[in-house]
């Protein structure tokens, strides 16, 4: 008699989901025994964006975290999703990276890996698999699921059975966006349970509030393992509630087993902890049935909103909605799932915020058409590409087989900091937060970032960045970090702050309207000054290198004094965790460079001056 068994994803991708990855550890550890003893046939705990978040903004060891919830659940699996070749980064490591993170993965405590690729292209799926089987762990292997002219059942089930013929030990439909219909559901699973041999799961997030009725027809279809969250951390663009499937199939033949009760209990325990990160909470929390017209998943809704709300460009959030599914039949239909969610949407952003399709094309977009993360499911603009890549060669073999092998000279590079092999994985999957996180640590200085005024000191000191300071009012002390701006030309001027940890928006009017000398006149330099948010100075000349959005300097290619043509690449930034290559909009000279690496940057500043 079949049984339908759980996999709850509060402890990873349900607080992704709904709070920005923020949970923390030390909210995690107390209920975990209560978890233990469920009977879950495992826990998503690891992988996704907690590996970033942690170094980033908790400024946790995410290896530690991973140890210490082993510990604390000895009798559940452990999940973790993985990126195949991309691991948990935004690019394609080399083989023994690959290898060196899921031995290590596997060591320090997960039993479930869940790899996947963006592109569906089997290819960057199957050293994974093989690392993960060497270790004697469980590989599963994901299929991508999205809907276009080139995605049909025969495909899906096509690639299950490579997967399956790879050594994945079961498959899992990864309804990333909340795509699936309760009907199309049930023709995918029927005609994977048909063809397969391993157990199928099914993943599917509650975004257009679909889940759960396609949970029951895949039920009836042969499917009897299913992803869900904890009620509290449930719903939106999470999952649907583990309790109500509980509730659903007790008594049936396809009982879980599991105790309602204990369900509640643990349930009770979260609705307490989401509190504690309510400024964190995703905008999206109810059903949005948008996904089923431009699949654009509601994590991915949410940094577009930030995206154009920074630029005072959100009333351009249809216009952008509308560009996705342009962009995507341009690059061959990829589902939209990391990394090509931010490929499509930040390309799409650019697109209508400079008024002219692929006059700025992202560094990651480039790479894409050149072949870089495998093979497109469906055919690309050649006349984009062309305008990409130019004459370049599209690759056509794996792209890892083009990687060297790494370990060594990131070994290298990272030095003492690294006290183990896991430290070294940490600078590996993202370098510049990562050697941050590891020197913070070195100097005994790691401070999370602070939920709420009540979860840090006040501090005497004063922060020399530009972007953030302490502020002494009425006797207390707060710690101030300006974010971001909006478009200066607006007739009020947004600032993104947050006050100890807890987000503002406030409005400044123009300063040409507020600074003024007792005589009427205006300090003109000053003003100039302060309104673009900087010490650079206004772009006005043609020869004035602008950014089209805020961001982050990631190279500066050039130096002053330098020949350069018009088109020539001058500067590399990075936004919505997209790299774009900045060129030369004439040719001439470099006057002036008023950026360096690692500094913030807002549209209309002039970063660097030709003449």
């Amino acid at each position: 008699m079949p049984k339908v068994f759980i996999t709850d994803t509060a402890l990873r991708d349900a607080h992704q989901s709904l709070l920005a990855t923020r949970m923390r550890t030390e909210d995690m550890l107390p209920i975990c025994n209560k978890m233990d003893a469920i009977g879950y046939w495992s826990l998503e705990v690891w992988g996704g964006a907690t590996f970033d978040s942690c170094i980033r903004f908790l400024k946790e060891d995410p290896w530690e975290r991973l140890r210490k919830l082993k510990q604390a659940l000895p009798n559940t699996q452990l999940q973790m999703l993985l990126r195949g070749q991309n691991l948990l980064g935004y690019r394609h490591y080399s083989d023994d990276v690959v290898k060196s993170f899921v031995h290590k993965a596997a060591e320090n405590g997960i039993d479930v890996f869940r790899i996947f690729d963006a592109l569906n292209d089997i290819r960057n799926l199957k050293l994974s698999i093989e690392a993960v089987k060497a270790e004697k762990k469980h590989a599963q292997a994901a299929i991508c699921y999205t809907t276009s002219p080139v995605h049909t059942l025969d495909q899906f089930v096509s690639q299950a059975q490579q997967l399956e013929a790879m050594g994945a030990d079961s498959i899992v439909i990864k309804d990333m966006a909340g795509l699936l219909t309760p009907f199309a559901a049930a023709d995918l699973v029927a005609a994977l349970v048909a063809n397969l041999n391993v157990p199928l799961q099914l993943h599917s997030h509650a975004t257009a509030g679909l889940s759960a009725m396609c949970q029951i027809k895949a039920v009836e279809n042969g499917c009897y393992h299913f992803d869900t969250a904890i009620s509290t951390l449930s719903g939106g663009t999470s999952h649907p509630p583990t309790e109500s499937l509980v509730a659903a199939l007790r008594g049936t033949q396809f009982d879980t087993g599991l105790d309602l009760r204990a369900l509640q209990e643990v349930g009770f325990y979260f609705q307490e902890v989401r509190k504690k990160y309510h400024q964190f909470e995703s905008e999206y929390t109810g059903i949005d049935t948008r996904v089923q017209v431009n699949q654009v998943p509601g994590g991915m809704i949410s940094n577009l909103s930030n995206q154009l709300r920074e630029q005072g460009a959100l009333t351009r959030m249809n216009d952008v909605l509308n560009e996705i599914p342009k962009v995507r039949e341009d690059l061959g239909y990829p589902p939209l799932v990391t990394p090509t969610s931010q490929i499509v949407g930040t390309q799409a952003v650019l697109n209508v915020l400079t008024e002219q399709r692929y006059k700025t094309i992202t560094n990651e977009v480039k790479l894409y058409l050149q072949g870089r993360y495998g093979t497109p499911p469906g055919p690309v603009n050649e006349t984009l590409r062309q305008q990409a890549i130019g004459n370049a060669d599209v690759i056509d073999c794996r792209p890892a087989d083009l990687l060297k092998p790494e370990m060594a000279r990131l070994r290298e590079e990272i030095g003492p900091l690294a006290k183990s092999e896991e430290d070294v994985l940490i600078y590996a999957m993202f370098p510049e937060i990562g050697r941050e996180f590891l020197e913070q640590r070195e100097a005994g200085a790691l401070e999370p970032e602070p939920l709420s005024p009540l979860d840090t000191e006040a501090k005497a000191d004063y922060c020399v960045a530009a972007t953030e300071f302490n502020v002494l009012l009425h006797g207390e002390s707060y710690h101030i970090k300006v974010n971001g701006t909006g478009n200066k030309a607006q007739e009020k001027r947004a600032y993104y702050l947050s006050v100890d940890g807890l987000p503002e928006e406030i409005l400044v009017e123009p300063l040409d309207e507020i600074v003024r000398y007792t005589d009427g006149s205006r300090p003109v330099a000053t003003a100039e000054k302060i309104s673009n948010g900087s010490n650079r100075p206004k772009a006005n000349e043609p020869g004035d290198v602008t950014t089209s959005m805020p961001g982050t300097i990631v190279d500066v290619l050039v130096k002053e004094g330098d020949q350069v043509s018009a088109g020539d690449p001058l500067l590399v930034t990075e936004a919505m965790k997209m790299e774009t290559e900045i060129q030369a909009p004439i040719a001439g000279k470099i006057a002036a460079i008023h950026v360096a690496k690692g500094d913030s940057v807002n549209p209309n500043e002039a970063l660097i001056e030709i003449r």
